[in-house]
């Protein structure tokens, strides 16, 4: 049995709320599991709004979104929070602006992400997310800087899969045509692009991927990211 800091957790969700939903329960179930059975950790969640974050990034207003995200970490802060994580990958394009102005550490499922992949043997990860998070370098660039090759899907594709995202996964919607259109991109990325593995670079699709079978191995930046959360609070 672990011991756990007493931490006060922050989360910033909303972001969108199918994502902070599975990192509530996957932060609190594990962290009981590895505790007292008679704990459960204190979280404070504050909820943007997902549409919003997208508007900033569609509109490259990375001062808007950073002043946006930085307001909700400071109300984490006074709320007790100690540390802090954002249950979305796409605002990670302003991470380092936002850990400037933090007054409390975050935690990145970006970084953490690279490297576990990284560290499992992979080389040429496909990288899905938003459009933001595929065509922007920020992800990429965490992947090179851990030694390996991030690999995205062209341009008609990135458009396709971020239509996907917007308009049904952060309404909790999967649909069949979805799932074959993932599939069929994959198996094209891995005969044309050569990738061994799949980075679900957007909390939201974990949803689909749990009804599908991938011919590569998948990387879950959520359960990588709560694991690193986790051990954060383990004394």
């Amino acid at each position: 049995m672990k011991k756990i800091k007493k931490y006060i957790l922050g989360l910033i969700g909303g972001i969108g709320p199918e994502s902070t939903l599975l990192y509530y329960k996957k932060l609190v179930y594990t962290i009981h599991d590895k505790a007292d059975k008679d704990f459960f950790p204190p979280l404070v969640i504050e909820s943007l709004d997902v549409y919003r974050v997208l508007a900033y990034c569609k509109a490259k207003d990375y001062t808007g979104l950073t002043e946006y995200v930085s307001k909700g970490i400071a109300d984490l802060a006074a709320a007790g929070a100690q540390v802090a994580a954002l249950t979305g990958n796409t605002p990670h394009i302003v991470f380092n602006e936002l850990v400037n102005r933090s007054p409390i550490p975050l935690v990145s499922s970006v970084v953490v992400t690279a490297r576990a992949v990284a560290q499992g043997g992979f080389h040429r990860p496909l990288l899905l997310g938003t459009l933001f998070t595929m065509r922007e370098d920020f992800f990429k660039k965490a992947c090179r800087e851990a030694g390996i090759e991030a690999v995205v899907p062209d341009s008609d594709e990135q458009l396709r899969v971020h239509e996907f995202i917007e308009r049904e996964l952060e309404a909790g919607i999967v649909t069949e045509t979805a799932r074959n259109y993932f599939s069929e991109l994959i198996e094209k990325m891995i005969d044309t692009r050569k990738i061994d593995t799949v980075i679900l670079g957007c909390t939201e699709l974990p949803l689909l991927f749990e009804t599908m079978v991938s011919p590569v191995p998948v990387a879950d930046v959520t359960d990588i990211h709560v694991d690193a959360l986790v051990k954060e609070m383990e004394e």
